[in-house]
């Protein structure tokens, strides 16, 4: 080993150099999730990214049909609204339907009214879903049942993201979440925004 000796100061140098360079190379951008979008509210109004640029988004993707993951994760989001009290107001609840066979404006609006009064569904063509289930990376996948070709679900995502004022993502609260992480979530996105 006394032949490593003089090479101890060269290894070294050689560590701290590659060290350095790992640090200094720039760790790969994550893609985009969120984006701009033109559809339809519940109410009938056109609708953009820019309608709800005032403050932090809480958006969740589903369809009024779905048995059980929107009617669920829906209703846990009326007690983390209720658990924000007056913060509430500090941020924007969407609803947007990937479902553009059977959500027209009638049928959202019958069923975000069920929820509570803040949440905005938004509905739109085929083609305008296809676009904000791309830009937020959400998985959307129209299962039609063998026996009977006009009955379906549609497996979709079932997290809600949570975005920036500035429309970018934030995180996300998982279905099945605690309430107490999902209202901790809505918490911090509310602080980072002020």
């Amino acid at each position: 080993m006394t032949f490593l000796k003089p090479l101890w100061p060269l290894l070294a140098a050689f560590s701290l150099m590659a060290s350095a360079t790992a640090q200094a190379q720039e760790a790969p951008a994550l893609p985009r999730i969120g984006g701009d979008f033109a559809l339809t509210t519940h109410l009938g109004q056109a609708a953009t990214q820019a309608n709800f640029s005032d403050k932090p988004l809480v958006i969740f993707f589903g369809y009024t049909f779905c048995p059980d993951i929107c009617p669920t994760t829906l209703a846990e989001m009326v007690g983390w609204v209720e658990e924000l009290g007056q913060d509430k107001d500090k941020l924007h609840y969407v609803f947007v339907s990937v479902d553009a066979g059977r959500d027209d404006q009638e049928t959202l609006a019958y069923y975000v009214d069920a929820f509570f009064d803040e949440l905005v569904g938004l509905y739109g063509p085929q083609d305008r879903i296809d676009e904000i289930v791309r830009a937020y990376r959400v998985y959307a996948k129209k299962v039609v049942d063998p026996e009977e070709a006009s009955d379906y679900t549609i497996d979709h995502t079932a997290s809600v993201y949570l975005m920036d004022r500035d429309n970018r993502y934030a995180g996300m609260i998982s279905f099945g979440e605690s309430h107490d992480a999902a209202v901790a979530k809505l918490r911090k996105l509310i602080d980072e925004a002020t």
